[in-house]
């Protein structure tokens, strides 16, 4: 853990912060390309060894390019929690991959954005977190987002939105988890854990399953991986020149980056009651996020 704080770039975070959404944006339109023909194990493999290898790296940067400098890397105040961490961020791509198959990405894009609420929740117990008034109206309204998206007992409920609403719950938990540990050791071990732990777990059930993808699945695989590697780059980086709340709104343009690609990639739009829905889900999430940028 770096005991100095970097100096704060606003404008180079945002830049960064969008290029994150970019490529986060393309990193799920590979998936939901790949997740059609390919087992859904099999592209998560894929997507884990890349960011396995990208923590990899990160590791031998900071504690040496040697078998002791990983020991080293793994030695953690709080290994219970890394571990949990892992398999949580392991469960939740494995459900968001699954939701993708059948669900358009402007709708997987609005329920995901469901995030800063659930991270809201779980800090309640997990940190110590207090909630006023206004933020538990902010959520429940949020949540009103969610039931407008998913419509239920007015449409065919899209199974694919249970599994993505599933996956948003388990990355605010990883959240808040990942709040605690950055408290207790460096960013490189916190993302050796979770890129081992996925590397192991996927490969457990990816190799089995695996089906030899021909040479333009290659092509989308290696996409997927790149872009997977290069926005949690462009995370870190973000984060090295301003704290997190301070590019969270920029986060918001995934909404339309994916509803641009579902429309481009797979000729979906999304429909005017989801837009609706996903558009009040935003609000919320603003509304949340103006008030505890007021308390700090």
């Amino acid at each position: 853990m770096s005991s100095s704080n970097p100096p704060t770039n606003v404008p180079v975070a945002i830049g960064f912060t969008i290029a994150s959404v970019l490529l986060f944006g393309m990193q799920d339109v590979t998936a939901k390309i790949l997740v059609q023909t390919y087992p859904v194990a099999q592209v998560v493999m894929m997507r884990f060894w890349a960011f396995g290898l990208f923590a990899l790296f990160l590791a031998f940067r900071h504690y040496g390019v040697s078998f002791s400098g990983i020991i080293h890397a793994t030695q953690s105040k709080a290994r219970g929690l890394q571990l949990l961490r892992g398999g949580i961020l392991l469960a939740d791509i494995l459900l968001f991959a699954t939701g993708l198959r059948t669900l358009p990405l402007g709708e997987a894009a609005a329920l995901t954005l469901t995030f800063p609420l659930f991270v809201t929740v779980f800090a309640i117990p997990l940190l110590g977190g207090k909630v006023g008034p206004f933020r538990w109206v902010s959520i429940v309204i949020g949540f009103v987002g969610v039931l407008i998206v998913l419509r239920p007992g007015f449409a065919v409920l899209d199974v694919g939105a249970i599994y993505i609403l599933a996956a948003t719950m388990l990355f605010a938990l990883y959240i808040v988890l990942t709040r605690i540990v950055a408290q207790k050791d460096s960013t490189a071990t916190n993302m050796l854990y979770v890129g081992i732990i996925g590397m192991v777990g996927s490969s457990a059930v990816g190799l089995f399953v695996w089906q030899n993808p021909d040479l333009q699945a290659w092509g989308i695989a290696l996409l997927l991986m790149a872009s997977t590697t290069g926005a949690n780059y462009f995370v870190m980086r973000a984060m090295a020149h301003a704290p997190a709340s301070v590019v969270q709104p920029f986060n918001y343009l995934l909404l339309p980056w994916a509803i641009t690609l579902s429309f481009i990639t797979f000729g979906q739009m999304i429909d005017t009651i989801s837009l609706i829905g996903a558009i009040i889900i935003v609000s919320s999430g603003l509304m949340v996020w103006l008030r505890e940028r007021g308390k700090g």
